[in-house]
């Protein structure tokens, strides 16, 4: 049950108004907090403490209050009985929500023909966590993964290709798209390569990077030869991205759909512009002004066509909106991406208002801040390249291995994978998603403190009593400690917790919730014997009903998270 709630609507019924109800940090003085005398003083023209004292008698009769008390200026701290603490704490379901909603949720965003890099780490795993918190609220997601596959980087790829291989076929004016291609092809470590060589050589060779946007146009316009060259390395790159998100325990996008697939839809959305004066003429392109007249901030407008005719990344967004409306007709469009991209996005919800497109009120970005170095800057690797993601999975993959070496344990691949996972997710999710952090992977796997493998250990050693015991869990009402009541306390404010989250769109609140509610875990483990030979039964069974309680909690917030518990550690 969603306790907060509970006890809130059931104080605000009892006196006749909306009161505050607070959760304190220390529950030494109460479990709650109300404001009830202050609000109700200012209508009553009251002195706080006096109408508190009058108020008091009101909530002492609540049969889930065992106490209540003034405290400061008109304050009522209130403490809930252990009986019904015991009695009404379980394991959070999924929620059903009151009015589902339809939530295209796009993140990943990944670029075709490029591995995986560190600043994909947080749009994958927040972006997984955000929509596993949604569904878990009752509301259906589509998620996308919106790739990079259509714009100038696809003509520097093939134009690198030309480079290389300027005796194949694609690049023949005659270009057969019958012929078989089979034995053009490349592995995904060969093709990862090109981008990045064919970026530097377009820095340094103009007329490379000429022939690149030439190719690119040449490619949206329908080119086969190009067109075929495309289809061979597309499927290479998305199982590259699987293969990764895999590792990552990411759910499957619900859709791998990019620029291509938006590109389809540009000459409907042009109609639309069109019909609206919306596009203007600018040195051989074609944009929207977004600017408004209260804008104090430059405000640039979208580019919809490039001088060379190409369609251009902020066009392929604008059909994107328009295709979702048209195929999902979701209630909300949420984007998730690095923060620095927030002005795009603003200029993105203009367009989609102006055209009429989308309702912009349920337009959301997200924006998220960068991995750092322990410079300060955004994490690289030694030769000052951005760290693939595959890299730094094995890099927490050999740290977890080496720590379980040291500690001469002997633990399978797949357990030393999945904790190497959690430490990298949990280590992200924990920071609040909208700053920087640092990322030292030393500390990342520590088993101690806050951290994956610390919240992997308890959920291990919660099992493992479970498992032991010959004797079933079961609720007696009978006296419970204060570490016992604490970590109940906590179960119950799973529901209220989850709620914060997903309207504020934290995911650290889950993971932070996870790692306080182990460390109440194994304070209770430790003050609370539960199958030494000298408890009571009736003691046991109880102590055995919150340890599945916990055991059961704490799965659901590791699941919201994407992280595995091993069989053992």
């Amino acid at each position: 049950m969603n306790l907060y709630k509970y006890v809130s609507d059931a104080i605000n019924e009892k006196l006749g108004f909306v009161a505050n109800l607070e959760t304190p940090r220390n529950r030494e003085f109460g479990d709650f907090s109300t404001n009830a005398a202050m609000v109700g003083a200012k209508l009553a023209h009251k002195n706080p403490r006096e109408l508190a004292a009058e108020i008091l008698p009101k909530i002492q009769e609540l049969d889930f209050v065992s106490s209540a008390e003034i405290a400061g200026p008109g304050f009522i701290n209130i403490k809930i009985k252990d009986d019904f603490i015991l009695k009404n704490a379980s394991v959070p379901q999924p929620q059903k929500a009151t009015v589902p909603l339809v939530v295209d949720m796009d993140y990943g965003a990944y670029n075709v023909a490029k591995s995986l890099h560190i600043g994909h780490l947080r749009t994958s795993i927040v972006g997984d966590t955000l929509n596993r918190i949604f569904r878990f609220m009752g509301h259906k997601t589509i998620s996308y993964n919106h790739m990079g596959d259509w714009g100038r980087s696809m003509g520097m790829v093939i134009a690198w290709i030309k480079r290389i291989h300027p005796d194949w076929p694609f690049f023949q004016d005659d270009f057969d798209a019958g012929m078989d291609l089979s034995k053009y092809t490349f592995t995904a470590s060969e093709l990862n390569t090109f981008y990045p060589q064919a970026s530097a050589l377009a820095r340094q060779d103009e007329s490379f990077m000429e022939e690149a946007q030439i190719i690119t146009a040449g490619l949206q316009r329908g080119n086969k030869g190009y067109n075929a060259l495309y289809n061979i390395f597309m499927p290479i790159s998305l199982k590259c991205m699987h293969d990764t998100i895999e590792k990552l325990n990411i759910l499957p996008f619900d859709n791998d759909l990019g620029e291509k697939h938006a590109a389809l839809y540009v000459g409907e959305v042009e109609k639309i512009l069109r019909a609206k004066n919306l596009l203007q003429q600018s040195d051989g392109a074609e944009i929207i002004s977004v600017k408004k007249d209260t804008d104090t901030a430059p405000m640039p407008p979208m580019m919809f066509y490039n001088s060379r005719g190409a369609t251009t990344y902020d066009a392929t967004d604008i059909a994107a909106v328009y295709y979702r409306k048209l195929n999902d007709n979701p209630n909300k469009i949420i984007y998730l991406t690095d923060s620095r991209q927030s002005l795009h996005f603003e200029q993105l919800f203009r367009v989609a208002e102006l055209a009429g497109l989308f309702d912009v009120k349920n337009l959301e970005h997200i924006g998220y801040g960068t991995i750092n170095g322990a410079d300060g800057k955004p994490f690289k690797t030694r030769s000052g390249n951005a760290a693939d993601l595959d890299d730094i999975i094995q890099v927490a993959i050999d740290a977890v291995r080496s720590r379980v070496a040291s500690n001469n344990k002997q633990l399978d691949n797949d357990t030393i994978n999945n904790i190497a996972i959690a430490a990298l997710k949990f280590n992200d999710l924990m920071h609040d998603l909208r700053s920087d952090y640092i990322f030292d992977p030393e500390s990342v796997t520590s088993f101690e403190g806050r951290t994956g493998p610390y919240v992997l250990y308890t959920a291990v050693r919660l099992n493992s009593v479970l498992n032991r015991s010959t004797i079933t869990p079961q609720l007696n009402n009978i006296e419970i400690s204060v570490d016992e009541r604490n970590l109940l306390m906590a179960i119950m404010d799973f529901d209220k917790m989850i709620q914060s989250a997903y309207e504020n769109r934290a995911t650290d609140m889950i993971a932070n919730y996870a790692y306080n509610l182990c460390q109440l875990i194994n304070a209770f483990y430790h003050t609370c014997p539960i199958l030494r030979d000298d408890i009571d039964i009736k003691t046991q069974q109880n102590r055995l009903y919150i340890t599945k309680l916990a055991r059961d909690t704490l799965v659901v917030a590791t699941d919201l998270m994407g992280l595995k518990i091993p069989a053992k550690m």
